[in-house]
């Protein structure tokens, strides 16, 4: 019924979503992954035509690129570097039938980030500087990472194409290179919508 309503345009609440996780893994959803409100806007500007193919930075439990799978025909890739959310992410997407989402396990600092005209990124990486607020315990965290993550990022989205879009939010400033333009701004400044502009 969730995916029905999604693909319809009715509202779903994020704690229907949320339902479909574990319980250990529901209670984080709040802190650590996107709202459904805030997928759905970025999914609709990100996957524009049917051949977008979308790039999830730290795509956790799979909550965005599902979203947005369920709700455009945009084709999304979420990477992350948990194994058992990446689990559970591919777990998801196969039991709701969803075939233009992928998942990758992995690092960013592996991504060819020239695979994708258009990118997600709630700050994924901020979790290395407030470490006690961690998903778990199963990576390595270090503020050093942090900015190694964010300069990468700012570097790759540097070299893509003038009109490659990006959707951020709870982003911080060392993240999107001054290349980008945003061309919406909502939720007090927290969602932005990008576009590259040179």
């Amino acid at each position: 019924m969730i995916f029905e309503n999604l693909k319809l345009g009715l509202e779903v609440t994020d704690a229907e979503f949320d339902e479909m996780y574990p319980m250990d893994i529901s209670p984080l959803s709040k802190r650590h992954f996107s709202p459904v409100a805030v997928a759905k806007m970025a999914a609709a500007y990100l996957a524009d035509t049917p051949n977008s193919k979308i790039l999830d930075i730290g795509s956790g439990v799979g909550k965005f690129c599902i979203i947005g799978a369920a709700c455009t025909e945009g084709v999304f890739t979420g990477v992350e570097q948990r194994e058992n959310l990446y689990d559970l992410s591919v777990s998801l997407a196969e039991q709701y039938n969803l075939p233009n989402v992928n998942f990758i396990h992995g690092n960013i600092l592996s991504i060819n980030f020239k695979d994708y005209n258009a990118f997600y990124f709630f700050n994924a990486f901020f979790e290395n500087i407030l470490v006690e607020d961690s998903i778990d315990k199963e990576v390595e965290l270090d503020k050093e990472l942090f900015f190694l993550y964010s300069l990468y990022l700012r570097r790759q989205l540097s070299k893509l194409p003038i009109g490659t879009k990006l959707a951020t939010y709870y982003a911080c400033s060392e993240e999107v290179p001054p290349c980008y333009t945003v061309v919406s701004t909502q939720m007090e400044g927290r969602f932005k919508l990008w576009e590259k502009t040179e």
